[in-house]
């Protein structure tokens, strides 16, 4: 039992780096294209 709750809570943080990383790289996509904007 205790090893399929630690391969899950693996699997949960692998997602949530995933997830950390969109949210990293949106973030940025936002702020480029918000200054892009700006400028028109």
């Amino acid at each position: 039992m205790k090893a399929k709750n630690q391969k899950s809570q693996q699997s949960d943080e692998a997602h949530i780096k995933e997830l950390h990383a969109k949210i990293g790289q949106l973030t940025i996509e936002k702020v480029f294209l918000q200054q892009a904007f700006a400028k028109i």
